[in-house]
């Protein structure tokens, strides 16, 4: 008998909108003969992963929810003794955090061969299984398109003062500033959160950033493109001032953060999680991420995204490994810098 459970917090409609929360300091039962996946991926996408893997496969699965860094974490302590055998996540950052605990297990070639090497780690630990752009939501009634910044990196300038704002306590925001210190290194990555503590607002998350630039209350904000795709194509009503500007070029504001996908070295279920995986990133799996609404890109070979999104490869943005980019470094820079 198939089954599949989903361990809910406060979680309503607007997943959508916010990162998937809860669940990770909360009791957990886990069902023994069901493939355990961990997930701090939106509920909507995992939920809809775990039905057609149930459907396509026949296994049962329970999905247990959180938060990038904190499940991240709570996977590490729980070691070898984790019920997890699947951990998806939103950014790879707290991906790369398991790994570097060595608690992953290679993902099957099979697998790996359905995305291009550079939507993967080189380490062939984990994979992507989905995409996500950095853009600069503005509002063209607070600052004339000629005026904004040609580079990310310019927003640490005196004239962009209380011009900008961003949700830079959360894991969105913390993964562009993994792939600014990857790409521009420590000195500089040092000196441009200097500047964000100096010239930006700080908000809630990605919508609230949205909601004061479409407001009037800055002129412009940094955000996954995601956010305000889903936004023109319900109400508009966070969205219908504002215009997005793509830096390209390989700039650091060009970035793309890979949500991850990986199997527990010490999973109890390892063909199935190895078989979750391969369903992610099949042709199905990926069309999910097309028809879905979650306007999130597709990373496999061949698979097509949501045709209101800019194609992935016309981003143009800048070549990082995953595997080099550093959470916990980028927690101490902003703790150093005051902005945590």
């Amino acid at each position: 008998m198939r089954r599949r459970t989903l361990i809910t917090t406060a979680l309503t409609s607007s997943v959508l909108a916010l990162s998937a929360c809860g669940g990770a300091g909360e009791s957990y039962s886990p069902d023994p003969d069901a493939l355990q996946i961990y997930s701090s991926q939106h509920d909507n996408l995992t939920q809809a992963w775990a039905e057609g893997f149930e459907e396509q496969s026949g296994i049962a699965t329970q999905i247990r929810p959180g938060e990038d860094a904190s499940m991240g974490h709570m996977i590490v302590e729980e070691g070898a003794e984790s019920p997890a055998d699947v951990f998806l996540t939103e950014n790879s950052p707290a991906m790369t955090l398991v790994e570097q605990n060595d608690l992953l297990a290679p993902v099957d070639d099979s697998t790996l061969e359905l995305v291009p090497k550079d939507r993967r780690p080189s380490s062939g630990n984990w994979t992507s299984v989905a995409a996500r752009s950095t853009v600069l939501v503005y509002n063209p009634d607070e600052i004339a398109e000629s005026e904004l910044p040609e580079s990310l990196m310019d927003l640490q300038k005196p004239e962009y003062q209380g011009m900008w704002g961003a949700g830079a306590t959360q894991a969105d925001f913390q993964a562009i500033v993994a792939g600014m210190l990857a790409d521009q290194g420590e000195e500089k990555t040092a000196a441009w959160l200097e500047g964000l503590q100096e010239n930006a607002e700080i908000y809630k998350h990605n919508v609230a950033t949205m909601n004061a630039v479409n407001a009037g209350e800055v002129p412009m904000g940094v955000i996954y493109h995601y956010y305000w795709y889903r936004d023109q194509a319900e109400t508009q009503e966070g969205s219908g001032n504002t215009k997005l500007h793509y830096f390209r070029n390989g700039d650091p504001g060009a970035f793309v953060s890979l949500s991850a996908a990986g199997v527990l070295k010490n999973a109890e279920h390892p063909k199935k999680a190895q078989e979750f995986l391969a369903y992610i990133l099949s042709d199905e799996g990926q069309k999910v991420l097309e028809t879905s609404g979650s306007k999130e890109y597709s990373v496999a070979k061949g698979a097509t995204s949501d045709p209101d999104l800019p194609t992935l490869e016309s981003l143009e943005a800048p070549a990082i490994d995953p595997v080099d980019l550093d959470s916990e470094k980028v927690t101490q820079m902003m703790t150093d810098a005051g902005i945590l």
